[in-house]
């Protein structure tokens, strides 16, 4: 049976490449702000482009953070992509404004703090041991990024007893963020696999491998 992916429109960009990446891995892709859909789906694709603050807005008017919650306490596979990653940590932080997200992960995105922002271009990871995510892609594979904010101090002893996410880092300057999550059902980059070429297909095709 031909797997469904559902695309969360909350009102964010670049949907209509992440739904022509998606489909390319042969499941069924519906573009959605269906709560019922959304949660039902085999998985779930969260985009996001632009300011934390607007994003969140967006998605709490369609309940998008109950359905990442309603999903993942299913063990419902949830990949989140650039501002999609960055709303399931605590909190994100613009021109001094805080802004609460999903909390899925402890932590803040804050601006980069590099000589040129956005940081925007191909880099290579430090991928982690063992990774579904990135399995079977080469260590010199690099991805897309376009992004002037990330997760950068983000401990992973925070999380208490749950098991350890496998964090990818990206280093650009001053500190490297966090590049890339995978938690269990939850997985999300910083940068955009659909834009990625070859190595963001690969890993489109992993992640649909685990629906």
């Amino acid at each position: 049976m031909t797997k469904r992916v559902a695309i969360l429109d909350y009102g964010s960009g670049n949907i209509r490449s992440a739904e022509r990446a998606v489909a390319r891995q042969g499941v069924e892709v519906t573009v959605t702000a269906d709560f019922a859909t959304a949660v039902e789906a085999d998985g779930l694709f969260v985009p996001g482009v632009g300011a934390y603050a607007a994003c969140m807005d967006g998605l709490r008017s369609v309940r998008g953070e109950r359905i990442i919650g309603r999903r993942l306490a299913g063990a419902r596979p949830v990949l989140g992509v650039c501002v999609g990653m960055q709303i399931l940590f605590e909190r994100g932080i613009e021109h001094g404004v805080e802004s609460e997200g999903c909390g899925e992960w402890p932590g803040s995105v804050e601006r980069i703090d590099a000589p040129v922002v956005p940081h925007m271009g191909w880099n290579r990871l430090e991928i982690p041991e063992g990774s579904t995510m990135f399995a079977g892609l080469p260590e010199e594979v690099r991805f897309y990024f376009v992004h002037s904010y990330a997760a950068q101090d983000w401990h992973l002893e925070d999380t208490g007893p749950l098991p350890k996410p496998k964090v990818a880092w990206c280093h650009y300057g001053k500190r490297p963020f966090v590049a890339a999550v995978e938690n269990g059902a939850l997985w999300a980059t910083q940068f955009h696999p659909e834009k990625s070429g070859d190595g963001g297909a690969a890993l489109l095709a992993n992640w649909v491998s685990t629906l």
